[in-house]
């Protein structure tokens, strides 16, 4: 099924005002939400917008929350989510973050108790958008075992960096702490797909590309091992201790969802160091000397972290976006 873009930004609003939005945080909100799916990040778009509605059905997102700044420290604050929805907490954190780096170089923003934020790159782009360099990350609810064990005790904990062009094709890297976040797995699922490499393991505990199986264990697989087993740590401890908000355990003992998250959102200005069209050339220089590696396939194409999104919005803006029938479905009994 194919959805044009204004009629899922539509839908998307409608439901949100629904469940006590103001019209103003119901446009932003369900901006994201088709946004991401435009850029062909269905996991954390379209598919996901029932659970999120699941949730403010069960309390666990109040629609009414305002977030508070409760510290500050040269270019550091500390804000409290108060469990609003994590989209909206996520941009105006992100735009104080830059708010700040265009007075002082460079702005930290810490927040606790706040929830899931979607598509963390949505916020690389927002900083890239404005000229800077965009660094953020997330805790998660502990859903990812730790490198050696088998119980979920750790976060996929999504990592984000973006550097902005001033013609807009951002080099943005994107990537959750397991092989495929959850949001991915759960699409490939739903497509009938397999995974085109290992993402976790079966219930017979060995490796597996089979989404559905990796679903029954739990046992996403972590990226780089053991290596992204303890980059999941230290970015939990490092929002934990930034923001005074809770960590991948405390999250776990405390709710039943997925819900009162940390998160960190960093801006630096390149302008203070080099002008925009140095910094492009320099860009230019490194995606050019990487594309002309030679690729595995004959005729295949390398891409730079970002430019496939870049590719499927504009092919989604024209054609419309692909919609899986039983989520439109779900969505339209909202």
């Amino acid at each position: 099924m194919i959805i044009p873009y204004e009629a899922l930004l539509d839908k998307f609003e409608s439901i949100l005002k629904s469940r006590g939005f103001t019209a103003e945080k119901a446009h932003t909100a369900a901006e994201v939400f088709a946004q991401n799916s435009l850029d062909g990040v269905y996991s954390h778009g379209v598919n996901r917008f029932p659970l999120v509605i699941a949730y403010l059905d069960k309390g666990g997102i109040d629609p009414a929350a305002t977030p508070e700044k409760i510290a500050a420290f040269g270019c550091m604050e500390r804000w409290d989510g108060h469990l609003g929805l994590g989209i909206l907490n996520a941009r105006l954190m992100m735009d104080r973050a830059c708010d700040i780096a265009k007075t002082q170089g460079m702005g930290l923003v810490a927040i606790g108790r706040t929830n899931h934020w979607m598509r963390g790159g949505t916020y690389g782009w927002q900083a890239a958008d404005r000229g800077f360099i965009g660094i953020c990350w997330t805790n998660t609810s502990p859903n990812l075992s730790p490198w050696g064990g088998k119980t979920p005790k750790i976060g996929n904990n999504p990592f984000i960096i973006a550097v902005p062009k001033s013609d807009g094709a951002h080099v943005i890297i994107d990537c959750a702490l397991s092989q495929f976040a959850f949001g991915k797995i759960e699409e490939a699922k739903l497509a009938g797909r397999q995974l085109p490499v290992p993402g976790g393991y079966d219930t017979a505990g060995n490796m597996t590309t089979d989404p559905v199986e990796i679903e029954k264990t739990g046992r996403a697989l972590p990226i780089g091992y053991w290596k992204g087993s303890g980059l999941s740590v230290v970015l939990d401890l490092v929002g934990a201790l930034l923001s005074g908000g809770d960590t991948v355990g405390d999250i776990g003992r405390k709710y039943d969802m997925e819900i009162g998250l940390t998160q960190v959102m960093i801006a630096i200005d390149p302008s203070r160091f080099i002008g925009k069209e140095k910094a492009d050339a320099l860009i230019e220089r490194v995606i050019a000397d990487m594309k002309s590696s030679e690729p595995v396939k004959a005729g295949g194409k390398i891409a730079y972290p970002g430019e496939s999104s870049l590719k499927t919005r504009r092919e989604n803006l024209k054609n419309g976006i692909p919609v899986v029938d039983s989520v439109w479905e779900k969505i339209k009994n909202l």
